[in-house]
C-alpha cells in the first residue's frame, strides 16, 4: 500500500514531467519549422501564414527573435482570451459544449473539495480505528484520512450521510443549470444557422424492393404519394467500396507525378527515371513522368469502368436513399414519424451533415445490422473480461505489502526504498495507461462494424463502450481486484462473517492508486497532449522521406481534432472517482480538481489553435455526459449504503436508501425536460424558420441547392475530390489555383479545362445563401477504345469541395 511518501514521489514525478512537456512546447512551438504542427487550424482557415519566409536561412528553422523567448509562455493568457460566442463561431458548438465538461467539472468539485477537507477529514482522523486493525489489514497512511478510519456504529457517520446529501444535491444543481445552458445554446446554434442540406434531407433506410421497379423509382413513387407537398427529390445509395479503393490508389499515383514534375522543375537538364517493377527496385528503367501519366491513364480507366459497372448493376444499389423535402418543416415530419404499417420498413431519421457521412456503412444490408450489434455486443463484453488479467496484474504493482506476504522470496529487492517508491507511487497508474492505449482504437473499429452511418455516432457508440470498459475493469475491477489479492492472506485466516467487514474497510485503501492515475493520466498526460510530439515527429519524418507536394504538405499537418471516444469516457471516470471518493476519501479531490482546471486550459488552447473537427453534431453528446455523471452519483451512494452497513450503523444507513430514488427521480425530469431537444426538431422552430427564409429569398431554387449536397462519391471528379473510406470530407485545401475570400471560403480559381454549360451542377456541396450559379467544369480523359467521359464539379463561390 502507498504511503505518504510514495504519493510524494509519484507527485514529484508527475509534476516535472508535466512542467518538461510544457516547457518543451513553449520552445517549440515558436521555432518556424514546427510552425504547421502547433497552429494548423490556423492554417486551413488561411488566417495564417509560414514564418518560414525569411531571407535568412536559419531563421527558416530557428526563431532568431530573441524577444520571443522572453515571453514564451504566453500561450497561457492568449488561450484564455477568445470568448465563449468566438469558440463556437470559430470552432463550432461541439467545441464550445465540450470545454463545458471541464468547468462544469471546476463548478461540482470546487466547492465540494472546501467542505470536504474542513468537515470530513478532521472527522477521519480522529477515528483510529485503523490503528487497531493495521496487524491484520494492509493500511497506510492515506488510509486513515479516510472513512475506514471512523468506529463502527459512530454517531460520526451522520456527517458522512449528511455531506452525501448535500454534494448530491449540489451536483444536481450544477448538471440542471448546465443541461439547460447547453440545450438553449443547441437551439439558438441551429435557428442562428445559414441554410444546410442536412435541415432538409431524411435518411431512409431498408427500402422494400418491388418486383419490376428499381429503388430509385420506388423511393420517388412512396414519397409522392405520402408525401406529396413537401418531397422534392432524392439521391440513391451505392455500394462503391472498391471504386474508392481505386480513388485512392490513383491519388498516390498523382502524389508521385507532382514530385516528378517537380523535381523536373528543379532540374530541368536531367529528367527523372524509376524502374518499372515493384516499388521501383527491378525492371526496364523508363521516364518517370511518362510512367506515372500512364498510370494514372490506367487507373482511369479502371474508374470509368468500375463507375458503369455500378450505375448498370441494380445490386450496386442499396435499400437507402438521401431524400430531401422543400421545407425544413417537411423533413421534420418525415424523420420524426412511422412511414408504414409495417415498422421494419422505409425508416426514417435525419441525414447526417454530409462531412458526417460514413459512405462506407451505407453499403451494409439492412437485415444484417442487428446481427452485427448481438456479435459485438458478445465480444466487448469478452473483451471487458479479458482485460480483468492485466488489471489484476496492474493491481498486484499497486499492493507490494500484500505481494510480500504471499511471495516473501521478492522481499530484499521489493524493500530498496527508491523501487519501492518507484513501483508504488508512479508505476500503476503508468501500467494501466499503457494497457489502455489501444483500447479506444479497438472500441472504434468495433462501431464501424456495427454498422452506423455517420462518424458522430460512431464516435459515440464507441465512447459508450470505452465508458462500460473503464467503469468495469478500471474502477470495478481496480477496487475487486486490489481488494480481494492485498487482503488475500486475511481472507484465508478469519472466519466468514468477517469477510464483509474486511471488504467494507478496504474500499476506501484503493484510493491511492486513483491518486497516482490520476497524475499520470491527468497531469502528465495532459501537458504531453499539448506537446504533440507523435506528431511533431511523424511531420518531420514526412517532410524528409514522403512529402513530395504542396498537397502532401497539407496532409502532412495532421490537426486531428477532439479525440471524443477516449477523452469523453476518462473524463466520466475522474466526475465518477471524485463523486465516489468525496465522502470516503477526500484527500483525492484536489488532485481531481488540478486535473479539471489544467486540462480545460490546454484543451482550450488545442481547440483554439490545432483541431479541426471533422464535423458538427451540434453537443449531441451532452445528454450520453449528464447520464453518466447521474450513473456516478448513483454508484456513490450505493457503495457508501454497502460501506456503511459494513461498519453496522444501523441507525443511520436506513437514511441514505431515499437518496438514490431522488437521484433517478431528478434524472427522469431532465431527460423528459432537455433530451428532446437532441434528438427532435420542434415543428415550431421548423416553421418559423421557413416562413423567415421565404419571406428573405422568395425565389430561391432549393431544388438546385439540395440535388448535389449528398452526391455519392462516385460521381465525383477524380481531379478534384479525395476520397477516404467513401465517406465525405470536407478538406478546405488552399491548392494552387484557388483562393479564399474574406469569410476563408473556397473560391475556385479559373482553369483550362472549363467550360460552361447551361445543365445542371453535380457535385458540391453548398453553404451559400444564394442560389448556385451553374457553371461546370469537363475533366475529359481520352481512353483508347473507350468512349469519352465528363466529370462534373460546380464552381460557384462559397463552394465547400468535398
Amino acid at each position: 500500500m502507498a504511503t505518504l511518501g510514495d504519493i510524494g514521489v509519484s507527485a514529484l514525478i508527475n509534476i516535472l514531467s508535466a512542467l518538461a512537456f510544457l516547457l518543451a512546447f513553449a520552445l517549440l512551438r515558436i521555432q518556424p519549422v514546427n510552425d504547421r504542427v502547433y497552429f494548423p487550424k490556423w492554417y486551413i482557415s488561411g488566417g495564417r501564414s509560414s514564418p518560414r519566409q525569411s531571407s535568412n536561412f536559419v531563421g527558416k528553422f530557428v526563431n532568431l527573435n530573441f524577444k520571443t523567448y522572453l515571453t514564451f509562455l504566453n500561450w497561457m493568457p492568449q488561450a484564455m482570451k477568445m470568448s465563449e460566442p468566438e469558440i463556437i463561431t470559430h470552432a463550432g458548438l461541439d467545441s464550445a459544449a465540450f470545454l463545458r465538461i471541464y468547468t462544469l467539472g471546476l463548478k461540482i468539485f470546487g466547492p465540494i473539495t472546501i467542505v470536504a477537507l474542513l468537515v470530513l477529514i478532521p472527522i477521519n482522523v480522529s477515528g483510529g480505528t485503523l490503528f487497531f486493525l493495521s496487524k491484520e489489514l494492509v493500511v497506510s497512511d492515506i488510509d486513515k484520512l479516510s472513512i475506514s478510519n471512523v468506529h463502527p456504529k459512530s454517531i460520526r457517520f451522520f456527517a458522512h450521510i449528511s455531506m452525501e446529501y448535500l454534494f448530491t444535491f449540489w451536483i444536481c444543481f450544477m448538471l440542471y443549470k448546465e443541461y439547460d445552458n447547453v440545450a438553449s445554446m443547441r437551439l439558438n446554434f441551429l435557428a442562428s444557422q445559414r441554410r444546410r442540406a442536412e435541415q432538409f434531407t431524411v435518411l431512409v433506410r431498408n427500402v422494400p424492393h418491388v418486383s419490376g421497379r428499381s429503388i430509385s423509382d420506388s423511393v420517388e413513387n412512396f414519397f409522392k404519394t405520402n408525401h406529396p407537398d413537401h418531397y422534392l427529390c432524392h439521391q440513391a445509395v451505392y455500394n462503391a467500396n472498391k471504386f474508392a479503393k481505386l480513388v485512392r490508389k490513383r491519388e498516390r499515383l498523382l502524389n508521385w507525378l507532382d514530385y516528378n514534375q517537380l523535381k523536373l522543375e528543379r532540374h530541368p537538364d536531367k529528367r527523372p527515371t524509376r524502374k518499372r517493377g515493384f516499388l521501383g527496385l527491378w525492371g526496364e528503367r523508363v521516364d518517370s513522368i511518362d510512367f506515372y501519366k500512364q498510370q494514372i491513364k490506367d487507373r482511369d480507366r479502371q474508374l470509368a469502368m468500375e463507375r458503369q459497372r455500378i450505375l448498370k448493376d441494380p445490386k450496386s444499389i442499396m435499400p437507402a436513399a438521401f431524400v430531401s423535402f422543400d421545407s425544413r418543416w417537411g423533413a421534420a415530419v418525415c424523420a420524426q414519424t412511422q412511414q408504414s404499417k409495417n415498422p421494419t420498413l422505409w425508416l426514417t431519421n435525419w441525414a447526417p451533415e454530409p462531412r458526417d457521412v460514413y459512405w462506407k456503412n451505407l453499403a451494409i444490408p439492412f437485415v444484417s445490422l442487428s446481427i452485427r450489434k448481438l456479435v459485438i455486443s458478445l465480444s466487448v463484453f469478452a473483451l471487458v473480461f479479458f482485460y480483468m488479467i492485466p488489471i489484476a496484474f496492474v493491481q498486484s504493482l499497486a499492493n507490494l505489502e500484500g505481494l510480500e506476504k504471499v511471495a516473501p522470496f521478492l522481499r530484499p529487492l521489493i524493500e530498496m526504498k527508491f523501487i519501492k517508491s518507484f513501483l508504488q507511487g508512479f508505476l500503476p497508474g503508468l501500467a494501466l495507461k499503457v494497457f489502455l492505449y489501444i483500447l479506444p482504437t479497438v472500441l472504434m473499429i468495433m462501431s464501424k462494424i456495427e454498422g452506423h452511418v455517420a462518424l458522430s455516432v460512431l464516435e459515440r457508440r464507441a465512447a459508450a463502450k470505452y465508458y462500460y470498459f473503464m467503469l468495469v475493469n478500471v474502477f470495478l475491477g481496480s477496487i475487486v481486484t486490489g481488494t480481494a489479492f492485498e487482503q488475500l492472506h486475511s481472507f484465508l485466516h478469519q472466519s466468514p462473517t468477517q469477510i464483509p467487514r474486511t471488504i467494507g474497510v478496504s474500499i476506501p485503501m484503493k484510493a491511492t492508486f486513483f491518486i497516482t492515475y490520476i497524475m499520470v493520466d491527468g497531469w502528465a498526460g495532459i501537458a504531453s497532449e499539448i506537446l504533440r510530439l507523435k506528431h511533431l515527429v511523424i511531420f518531420h519524418l514526412k517532410n524528409m522521406f514522403i512529402v513530395k507536394t504542396e498537397r502532401d504538405k497539407l496532409k502532412a499537418m495532421n490537426p486531428g481534432s477532439v479525440d471524443f471516444p477516449e477523452t469523453l469516457p476518462s473524463l466520466q471516470l475522474y466526475f465518477l472517482l471524485g463523486i465516489v471518493y468525496a465522502v470516503v476519501t477526500p484527500i483525492l479531490l484536489p488532485f481531481i480538481l488540478v486535473f479539471f482546471a489544467f486540462a480545460y486550459l490546454v484543451y482550450r488552447h488545442q481547440i483554439i489553435n490545432v483541431y479541426n473537427q471533422q464535423y458538427e453534431s451540434v453537443a449531441a453528446f451532452w445528454p450520453h455526459v449528464h447520464s453518466r455523471i447521474i450513473a456516478s452519483l448513483l454508484i456513490s451512494q450505493l457503495l457508501l449504503l454497502g460501506l456503511l452497513s459494513t461498519k453496522k450503523a444501523a441507525n443511520s444507513t436506513p437514511l441514505l436508501v431515499a437518496l438514490p430514488i431522488l437521484t433517478l427521480s431528478f434524472h427522469k425530469y431532465c431527460k423528459n425536460r432537455f433530451e428532446p431537444a437532441f434528438r427532435k426538431y420542434p415543428l415550431e422552430e421548423a416553421m418559423a424558420k421557413d416562413i423567415e427564409e421565404r419571406a428573405s429569398e422568395p425565389d430561391l431554387n432549393l431544388k438546385a441547392y439540395l440535388t448535389d449536397a449528398y452526391l455519392h462519391p462516385i460521381f465525383h471528379s477524380f481531379e478534384d475530390v479525395e476520397l477516404t473510406e467513401v465517406r465525405v470530407d470536407k478538406n478546405r485545401t488552399h491548392n494552387p489555383g484557388t483562393s479564399f475570400d474574406g469569410s476563408h471560403n473556397h473560391i475556385p480559381g479559373p482553369s483550362t479545362s472549363e467550360t460552361t454549360s447551361p445543365s445542371p451542377p453535380h457535385s458540391a456541396y453548398h453553404y451559400e445563401d444564394q442560389p448556385p450559379v451553374h457553371t461546370i467544369h469537363h475533366y475529359e480523359f481520352e481512353q483508347q477504345s473507350y468512349n469519352l467521359f465528363h466529370y462534373r464539379a460546380e464552381s460557384p463561390s462559397n463552394v465547400y469541395h468535398y
